[in-house]
């Protein structure tokens, strides 16, 4: 069996990892981290799930410990994300083995006051993961230089892409140096990102572990026809009170806020997730979420990319999602890293051409069921049950510990929270249209 120390990590790194229980990589870290360490220009390609964090983390961390010290508000590593979620999440994750290391992570995003992350830059930053649009703010203001990037790497290239981020991320990546190493990772690796991939990267190495189809192969798919609006509100109500992790998808923000609302008032203790809502208030949804403690999280595509919650087990598209992309996104919220789940499409009658064209676009077979809120069918498929009825008080917002927020899933959890960098607080939010800030 390969091991991480196979791959030539860094023993130190190779301890950490041993000290968290994860001993053995997934396909795509076998197969890449090699030609990361060496050097290369890597292109990944894998489902969601698939262990691409330490793929392009752990070989940045190698390769900064070996080429001296960084400067204040001169990171010598970029990690560049579309979201602010999957900024902290990479930088929890790799903070561990950061410290073994040596080295110094920082997070720096949207809807978070500025003047935090200037003060955090104050200090040597090794390894800097960002979001485009607050990397160029703190750019704008002399407070970051990326002079002395030696590798950077793009996480979820085409989300970005499809988010319009890319004519960002080139400003960004015109102010690295020329030469430098380029690692980038996609579901898909065409369109807008290819261009990224011809202009910026070196005789790149390509590595696929599989299709995004694979992605949903770990999963079984229904349609459930619900006839009209009514009644699909009542067989939400039901879904959302069985036992276990759901996660629900609306296409906006005042779908979900309404959503939540109705929920709660029927007992189901629900939190909602969108781009208008403020960083504390994420935040502590998606740590309720994690740790189990608010069992459903209703979301827009926001949620679709980044988060990592372990033993999501259902994904309900209460809107079915625009286009197929989408749809293989949400539902990889779910059957993580080889385990099981389920994902259901409720369908009005008037989108029953729509969502039977989305399934043959995402190349998803979904066997397709009448339900209504009381069928023994919806029980069987999804768990469903009658709610207590009893309201559900509103949330204080206030922030939680440390050891509650989302941590990666399967064998490769860190064992703990530890961070060598500062998480800043909810500040001042930007808000555009649905999605993250940047």
């Amino acid at each position: 069996m390969t091991t991480f120390k196979d791959l030539g990590l860094p023993l130190p790194i190779v301890r950490e990892l041993q000290r968290e229980g994860i001993t053995a990589p997934f396909p795509i870290q076998a197969a890449a981290i090699p030609d990361a360490l060496a050097g290369r220009d890597v292109l990944g390609r894998g489902p969601t799930g698939s262990g691409k964090t330490f793929t392009f983390g752990l070989p940045m961390l190698a390769s900064l410990s070996n080429s001296g010290s960084s400067k204040p508000g001169h990171p010598r590593g970029l990690v560049l994300v579309p979201t602010r979620e999957l900024a902290a999440q990479i930088r929890e994750r790799l903070d561990p083995a950061a410290a073994a290391m040596g080295l110094r992570t920082l997070d720096v995003v949207g809807g978070v006051a500025i003047s935090r992350h200037i003060r955090s830059l104050a200090s040597p930053v090794d390894l800097l993961v960002a979001t485009p649009g607050r990397a160029q703010d703190l750019l704008d203001q002399g407070k970051l230089f990326f002079d002395r990037v030696e590798i950077t790497a793009l996480d979820e290239a085409d989300h970005m892409a499809d988010m319009g981020f890319l004519p960002q991320v080139r400003r960004l990546l015109d102010k690295t140096p020329k030469g430098g190493q380029r690692l980038l990772f996609s579901a898909t690796l065409d369109g807008d990102v290819q261009k990224i991939i011809d202009r910026y990267m070196n005789n790149p190495v390509t590595h696929s572990t599989a299709p995004v189809e694979a992605s949903v192969n770990t999963m079984t798919h229904y349609r459930l026809l619900v006839g009209g609006r009514d009644a699909r509100n009542d067989v939400v109500t039901q879904i959302a009170a069985r036992q276990g992790k759901t996660i629900m998808f609306m296409r906006t923000k005042h779908g979900v806020d309404r959503q939540v609302k109705k929920l709660r008032r029927m007992g189901v203790n629900a939190a909602g997730l969108h781009g208008d809502k403020g960083q504390n208030t994420r935040a502590n949804a998606l740590a309720g979420f994690a740790d189990g403690s608010v069992p459903v999280l209703v979301a827009t595509d926001i949620a679709a990319r980044g988060i990592d919650v372990d033993d999501v087990s259902l994904v309900v598209h209460v809107d079915p999602p625009a286009e197929h992309k989408a749809y293989l996104h949400r539902a990889g919220r779910t059957a993580r890293a080889g385990t099981s789940g389920t994902v259901v499409t409720l369908v009005m009658d008037e989108q029953i051409k729509e969502v039977d064209q989305l399934m043959k676009k995402a190349g998803v077979s979904a066997k397709e069921i009448k339900v209504t809120a009381e069928a023994d069918s919806l029980a069987k498929i999804t768990g469903a049950r009658r709610p207590s009825g009893k309201p559900i008080e509103e949330p204080k917002q206030q922030a939680r510990p440390q050891g509650n927020r989302p941590r990666s899933r399967g064998n490769q959890n860190p064992a703990g929270n530890r961070s060598n960098s500062r998480r800043p607080n909810a500040g001042r939010r930007r808000t555009r249209k649905d999605g993250p800030t940047a």
